[in-house]
């Protein structure tokens, strides 16, 4: 609705809340009742740019170069370090190849229809996360701080994995890998590092020197806190502009991981026992799909794999031209994402091959030896068909004491671990094996560097985008504000530098963004579907694509997709609930991972991180239902405010209007507002002078009665408007100039 109403003594109305006369009656003490607020928007404001149909939102928000580097960026967040690590080990115990059904099926019924709703959203309002869900209904405006606070726990610990990359990647540069042989004690292995293994060796002690437990955390490591404090820079320098800093790195985030994946498989596939490892990955369990757990897991990994939730979508679709094919980016960016997590995992899989290969030719090459000794085989060089006949017709009872090893590929390969096992234990052993192994290892680390900054770059950018939306930081320089967010968060980074680092890091990756992010999705989707409307969405959707999403994309939308979310939101309570959570905590003396229940305190502190997250969204709705947040933030331009008024004009701003249905906050709420003047010159503010002049000009067409009161009123009242560059402009009405030719005209404009 758009009402436009021209004169002083008119009335706008917009959802009910009315505005009074400018010359309405005085007081009788030489003021007036109602002080009126106007914030003169920009030429380009949200109502200006509307009506000359131009996208809404923030006329000064930045925009993307080109097509490019939007796509780049998009690709960069949402391909990360999960489809490296967390995919391969998802097929390798959920069925191998047979998980790739129920992974697809929810990338078609959950992750594409949920990643077009935040990134359509964002490019049809242009505004952050914020923004958005204040814009669709103001009781709505804690969706947007959940997210952000979500976003802000899961920055923090992530930006720790980068930093033991860092820290690998360093060490990559020697001769001889670091972690490629236990260090020496008087001549021989150090026993903690004889019990394990070295790459073992060097994660729990080298790196992390890890504690006993979480509860005894012995002092910060300083080479990770020095790690922390770099990889904090980097990202500081990348996003303090935006994306008119951040665009340009992703040319290198995003394609550099491809091109050592390229790399890694044209050697992954020449290597002995390759084929052995693909196999077994992708050997189909069908079985596997009748369990529940399989399809949960599916689900699970579509949903974080898209980075839904964190407001990082809404946040890049804003930066779009109102006339971009989302549909068409959705559809390219879920295609990129499936394909990368398929492909990375035949690398994986392929070097892990080898390296199990080689672990079973070792071990059979021990066994082989302890076979000679004991008369069983003339030699350790006869093939591998008699020692397998060999072992099979020894005598059970008589080789008890011999210390044979079991030697299968099956058990090596099932070995495979998943997250930082995965990246810093046993691929850094396959490296190991490698020839040329610091080259080999200097590129995997790079490309773990450049998926964990580029996913970065997008979680910081969503936080980012959301703090922006709010007034008060729109006037303090953007990299101020970067750099404030990244101090804060490396100085709560500094828990994960102690010796029980990972096991906060498990901690916080297992409930700061679990529960929080899947109700933030969970709302966003009745947000949009529900409240905003199913009907209007679409409408957005082929206003801005040519595009009218069809039954699939209701049916996703409206039934589907919540499903599959409540069913993630559920089991992860109860799984939470019926499950003790533990943590692998490392045993020195022992050389392994020991599962622990956390303590209370520490349950404690993640129960409050769950609520953090989670409890903006019913405070917000409760505060604004009931009325009881007297002083909003102003995410808009162009803004009216009711300073005071009198007995006689109350009863006309307070008014509700139930007949506007669509209008959700209207001016009293913040909404959106465009102020115009229709004079020659639209820099100029308008007058006094200028709204009065037509009435003064035509006041010969006006009735006697009208004439009266207007002149009684005016001559007793006095108008001040307050604009937001200060200019307080006070005038008589009957000094207006007769020459003016335009009257003030005002424009409501209703979301």
């Amino acid at each position: 609705m758009t009402t436009k109403v021209d004169g002083p003594s008119s009335c706008i109305r917009n959802n009910g809340h009315e505005m009074a006369p400018l010359n309405t009656r005085a007081r009788g003490d030489g003021t007036h009742g109602v002080t009126i607020m106007l914030s003169p928007p920009d030429r380009n404001s949200i109502g200006s740019r509307e009506g000359a149909g131009l996208p809404d939102g923030d006329p000064d928000r930045a925009a993307w170069s080109g097509k490019m580097q939007f796509f780049l960026s998009i690709i960069g967040y949402s391909v990360g370090l999960g489809n490296i690590w967390r995919f391969p080990y998802l097929c390798q115990q959920n069925g191998g190849g047979a998980f790739l059904i129920p992974f697809m099926i929810m990338l078609i019924l959950e992750g594409i229809p949920l990643f077009l709703i935040e990134l359509g959203m964002g490019q049809r309002m242009r505004l952050g996360a914020l923004g958005v869900w204040n814009t669709i209904h103001p009781w709505l405006g804690g969706i947007g701080i959940s997210s952000c606070i979500v976003t802000l726990f899961v920055a923090i610990y992530y930006n720790v994995i980068i930093t033991w990359c860092f820290y690998y990647f360093f060490n990559s540069f020697r001769v001889t890998l670091p972690w490629a042989e236990c260090p020496q004690l008087n001549g021989t292995d150090v026993p903690e590092c004889e019990r394990s293994s070295e790459t073992a060796y060097f994660w729990y002690r080298t790196t992390l020197d890890a504690s006993p437990s979480i509860e005894e955390p012995e002092g910060f490591k300083w080479w990770i806190v020095l790690c922390l404090l770099l990889s904090w820079t980097v990202v500081f320098f990348i996003v303090m502009k935006g994306i008119q800093s951040s665009g340009k790195v992703v040319y290198f985030t995003s394609l550099f991981p491809y091109i050592v994946l390229t790399i890694f498989f044209i050697r992954g596939i020449t290597l002995k026992g390759a084929g052995a490892g693909l196999m077994h990955m992708y050997t189909p369990k069908v079985e596997k799909l009748l369990e529940p757990t399989v399809w949960l897991d599916a689900a699970t990994q579509v949903f974080y794999s898209f980075g839904l939730a964190f407001g990082s979508l809404i946040a890049f679709g804003s930066y779009n031209t109102p006339k971009n094919n989302c549909v068409r980016d959705v559809i390219l960016v879920s295609v990129c994402n499936a394909v990368t997590a398929i492909y990375a995992s035949v690398v994986i899989f392929a070097i892990l091959g080898y390296k199990a290969t080689v672990g079973v030719d070792r071990c059979i090459s021990v066994n082989k030896g302890i076979l000679v000794k004991h008369g069983v085989l003339p030699s350790v060089h006869v093939d591998n068909v008699e020692y397998e006949r060999a072992m099979h017709t020894l005598d059970p009872l008589a080789s008890a004491n011999w210390t044979l090893e079991h030697c299968s590929l099956e058990e090596q390969l099932d070995s495979a671990a998943e997250g930082t096992g995965l990246a810093f234990i046993v691929f850094t052993q396959a490296i190991v094996q490698l020839p040329g192994a610091p080259f080999w290892a200097v590129l995997f680390f790079t490309m773990l560097l450049s998926l964990g900054l580029g996913s970065q770059i997008g979680i910081l950018e969503g936080m980012l985008c959301t703090i922006f939306d709010i007034d008060i930081f729109k006037r303090i320089r953007k990299p101020y504000v970067t750099g404030v967010v990244c101090v804060i968060c490396f100085t709560v980074g500094l828990i994960f530098t102690t010796g029980a680092g990972e096991y906060w890091l498990k901690m916080f990756d297992s409930f700061a963004g679990t529960i929080g992010l899947v109700v933030v999705a969970l709302m966003e989707t009745i947000a949009v579907i529900y409240i905003y409307g199913h009907k209007k969405f679409t409408e957005d959707i082929y206003q801005m694509t040519g595009i009218r999403p069809g039954l699939y994309w209701q049916m996703t939308w409206r039934y589907i997709g919540p499903v599959i979310m409540f069913g993630i939101l559920l089991s992860s309570i109860l799984s939470m609930i019926l499950r003790n959570p533990t943590y692998a905590a490392w045993n020195g003396e022992l050389g392994i991972t020991e599962n622990k229940s956390y303590p209370d305190w520490v349950m404690g502190i993640a129960l409050a991180m769950i609520v953090a997250s989670v409890l903006p969204m019913p405070l917000v709705f409760l505060l604004r239902r009931f009325q009881i947040l007297k002083v909003d933030l102003d995410i808009h331009q162009g803004s009216i405010r009711r300073n005071e008024t009198t007995a006689s004009t109350k009863e006309m701003i307070d008014e509700d209007d139930d007949d506007d249905d669509d209008d959700f906050s209207g001016p009293a709420l913040g909404g959106p507002v465009n102020v115009r003047s229709d004079s020659d010159d639209e820099d100029e503010p308008p007058t006094i002078g200028k709204m009065l002049s037509k009435q003064h000009s035509t006041g010969n067409s006006t009735s006697s009665a009208g004439n009266a009161a207007n002149a009684t009123a005016t001559a007793t009242a006095h108008q001040t408007f307050q604009f937001k560059n200060q200019h307080h402009l006070t005038a008589n009405p009957l000094a207006a100039s007769p020459v003016r030719k335009k009257p003030f005209s005002m424009e409501v404009m209703d979301f």
